[in-house]
């Protein structure tokens, strides 16, 4: 009797217990759950902006030190020697305006007031010579980024890349400054046989969103190199001298540039528009034929950057190196791309520079 006593009593015990251990239970896990949504995950990675973006900030970045580099190096310089710098600054600030993003750029990050470390801060440029090879050196990787990012950016970076070449170019014969040779991106080999593989099907059409496409800008090129060929040949019979020596040197150029301009659409198994009988030309042409000829240059430049835009591949590539060879045959006779060549755009609609943000010390101080 005992014993089925002590295990009555052990049961009833249990049974009180019982409320009180699930009550405790719910309490655990509540106060886990807590813990868990008080605590904070990891957090997920930031997407990485895309190549075009990355570029375009790089672009504007550099641009903006090389620009207040030679400001610097301007603010010092003798009289005779201030003029290329300050146009330099010129340049280079138009080229920031137009590498400023839709959205605005943070002016802290544009204009860092202390490096992070000694070595974050690049040296100074400290002469119109040292200024001539690191515009050729940001030309480089602007042409060569122009060869893989988007559409319009390429178009922007690849103007950007040539006129900053044209004036590294343009201070180093003032100072017998050689630049490097790999300033100059290499035109690709093109091929003008249609695959076999596509010659079959229709040609592949990139098309942009204004309606413009690969194709179109191809043919505006070969029907663009065909009128520069007859004016060079038109205009070698009225020069004579240094300057006809530089329309025969300038005719070989643009004869090969129609070549590769046909072989890239028959590479693209597309028919070349073919040479008219004749091309209108302005009525002075002949009266002023080198004045003549620096209009078919300039025109030529927002050509070739349609095709930039428009094209991919050894295409952009082949696009970007013309887009160069004729913004210096437009130097020959004496016209001025532009900072932008290629790009028809009227500099007073970008938008302006943000002020720089002031430094604490500066602002205490002042």
């Amino acid at each position: 009797m005992k014993e089925d006593t002590g295990e009555k009593q052990g049961r009833g015990l249990t049974a009180r217990l019982l409320p009180r251990i699930a009550l405790l239970a719910c309490i655990a896990l509540v106060a886990l759950g807590i813990g868990v949504a008080l605590t904070p995950g990891t957090p997920e990675p930031a997407a990485e902006p895309p190549f075009s973006e990355r570029a375009r900030a790089a672009a504007l970045s550099e641009t903006l030190r090389l620009r207040a580099a030679v400001e610097q190096l301007g603010s010092t310089a003798p009289g005779a020697g201030r003029a290329p710098l300050t146009q330099t600054v010129t340049l280079l600030t138009t080229q920031a305006r137009a590498l400023l993003s839709p959205g605005g750029d943070d002016p802290a990050a544009l204009f860092p007031q202390e490096p992070q470390t000694p070595s974050a801060a690049a040296p100074t440029p400290a002469s119109a010579a040292g200024v001539a090879t690191e515009l050729a050196a940001s030309a480089a990787q602007r042409l060569a980024d122009a060869a893989v990012a988007d559409g319009g950016m390429a178009r922007l970076l690849a103007a950007v890349g040539t006129a900053q070449l044209l004036q590294a170019s343009a201070l180093a014969a003032g100072t017998g400054t050689d630049l490097p040779a790999q300033a100059d991106p290499a035109a690709p080999q093109v091929t003008g046989t249609c695959p076999a593989a596509v010659a079959s099907a229709p040609p592949a059409v990139e098309t942009h969103g204004s309606g413009a496409t690969a194709a179109r800008a191809l043919e505006a090129a070969v029907r663009t190199e065909q009128q520069n060929v007859y004016g060079y040949q038109l205009a070698l019979t009225r020069l004579r001298g240094e300057p006809a020596k530089s329309a025969a040197s300038q005719l070989a150029r643009h004869e090969a540039l129609l070549t590769g301009a046909r072989s890239l659409s028959l590479g693209r198994c597309l028919t070349p528009p073919p040479p008219e009988a004749g091309y209108s030309l302005s009525p002075s042409f002949l009266a002023a034929p080198a004045a003549g000829l620096t209009g078919l240059e300039a025109g030529s430049l927002p050509v070739y950057g349609d095709l930039v835009a428009l094209s991919d591949g050894d295409a952009r590539r082949w696009a970007i190196s013309a887009l160069l060879e004729t913004a210096r045959g437009a130097v020959v006779w004496g016209a001025e791309p532009g900072s932008l060549p290629g790009l028809p755009a009227d500099p007073e609609s970008f938008p302006p520079l943000p002020a720089p943000t002031p430094s604490p010390a500066r602002s205490q101080g002042g």
